[in-house]
C-alpha cells in the first residue's frame, strides 16, 4: 500500500472515530441546551450530573443486582427526581434573582454532588457493562470499534427523540414559547413552573443515559465530571440556544480532537486533543460570540 493511501486511511479512521465520539458529546450537550433554551440558565454542574447518572445506574446493576433495563431505569428515575427536587427546592427560591446567583448555585451543586458521590458511591464501579459487541466492524478498509459504533447509534437515537419532542409535541412548543418570552407564555396560560420541572426532569434522564454511554466507551469515575467543561465549549461553539448547533459543534469538536491526537500529538507532545475544543472556543468567541447557529437576542435600551 502506498504512503498516500495509508495517509488517506489514517485520516478516514481518525475522522470516523471523532464522529462517533461527537455523537455522545452531542447527547451530553443536548442536556445543557434543554435547560438554557427554556430558562436561559447555564448549568455548570452538568459534568457532575453525567457522573451521578452513571453511578446511580452502576449501583442498580452491581449493588442491587438489577438487569440492564432495571439499572438504567433506576439511574433515569433517580436523576429525574434530582432534577425535580433541584427545581422545586433551589431554583424556585431564586426567581427574579441576578444571573450570577443562578451560576453560583450550579457551581455549588456540582461541588456538593462530587462530595456526595465520594461518600455514597464508594466502591461502586464507575461504569456499567453493556451487552454491546466489542468486535471491530470493517468499513471501507478500516476497523471501527463495535462498542463505539453502537454507543453512537444509541446516542443519535436519543437525540432524535428529544429533538422531535422539543419541536413537534405540544409540550415542546410550550417550552419554545417560554424560551422566546416568559411573560407572553405566562399570559397565554402556560404553566411555567410545571414546564421548568419537566425540563429539569428530562435533563436528568438524558444525563443518566449519556453518563452510561460515556462511561462505557471512555471509562467512568470522577473524570466523567470533566466532560462538562468540554461540553460547555461545544455549546458555545454551536450556539447556546440551538439544538442543531450543539450537534454540529459536538461533531466538529469530536473530529478535531481525533485529528489533533492522531497528527499533532506525536509531533508536539501528548495533550493537544484535549485542548483542541478550547482553542476553537477562543477563536469562535472572537469571530462569532453567539456561536454558529446561535441567535443574538435584541435588547431594549
Amino acid at each position: 500500500m502506498s504512503s498516500d493511501a495509508s495517509e488517506g486511511l489514517l485520516f478516514f479512521a481518525l475522522f470516523i472515530n471523532g464522529g462517533l465520539a461527537g455523537a455522545i458529546y452531542a447527547l451530553i450537550a443536548l442536556a445543557f441546551v434543554l435547560v438554557y433554551k427554556a430558562s436561559r440558565m447555564i448549568n455548570f454542574a452538568l459534568g457532575e450530573w453525567i457522573m451521578f447518572g452513571a453511578l446511580l445506574t452502576s449501583t442498580g446493576s452491581h449493588t442491587i443486582g438489577l438487569g440492564l433495563g432495571g439499572a438504567v431505569l433506576v439511574g433515569c428515575a433517580g436523576m429525574a427526581l434530582l432534577g425535580l427536587a433541584f427545581n422545586a427546592i433551589v431554583l424556585g427560591r431564586l426567581a427574579m434573582r441576578p444571573v450570577i446567583s443562578l451560576i453560583m448555585v450550579t457551581l455549588g451543586l456540582g461541588a456538593l454532588m462530587r462530595g456526595v458521590a465520594a461518600v455514597c458511591f464508594r466502591g461502586v464501579p464507575g461504569a456499567i457493562d453493556l451487552p454491546i459487541p466489542t468486535d471491530s466492524v470493517p468499513f471501507f478498509g478500516i476497523d471501527i470499534a463495535g462498542d463505539k459504533l453502537v454507543a453512537a447509534l444509541i446516542a443519535a437515537l436519543c437525540i432524535c427523540v428529544v429533538s422531535w419532542f422539543f419541536h413537534a409535541s405540544r409540550t415542546g412548543i410550550a417550552l419554545r414559547a417560554i424560551a422566546d418570552d416568559q411573560q407572553a407564555a405566562l399570559a397565554s396560560g402556560i404553566d411555567i413552573r410545571r414546564h421548568f420541572a419537566l425540563v429539569w426532569a428530562s435533563t436528568g434522564v438524558v444525563s443518566a443515559i449519556a453518563g452510561v454511554l460515556w462511561s462505557f466507551v471512555a471509562g467512568g469515575g470522577f473524570g466523567v465530571a470533566l466532560v462538562g467543561l468540554k461540553v460547555f465549549a461545544i455549546v458555545i461553539i454551536g450556539g447556546l440556544d440551538s439544538v442543531a448547533g450543539c450537534i454540529v459543534g459536538a461533531m466538529v469538536i469530536g473530529v478535531l480532537e481525533s485529528l489533533g491526537t492522531g497528527y499533532l500529538d506525536p509531533r508536539l507532545g501528548g495533550g493537544f486533543g484535549n485542548i483542541a475544543c478550547y482553542v476553537l472556543l477562543l477563536v469562535m468567541l472572537m469571530l462569532r460570540p453567539c456561536g454558529l447557529f446561535g441567535r443574538q437576542r435584541p435588547e431594549r435600551v
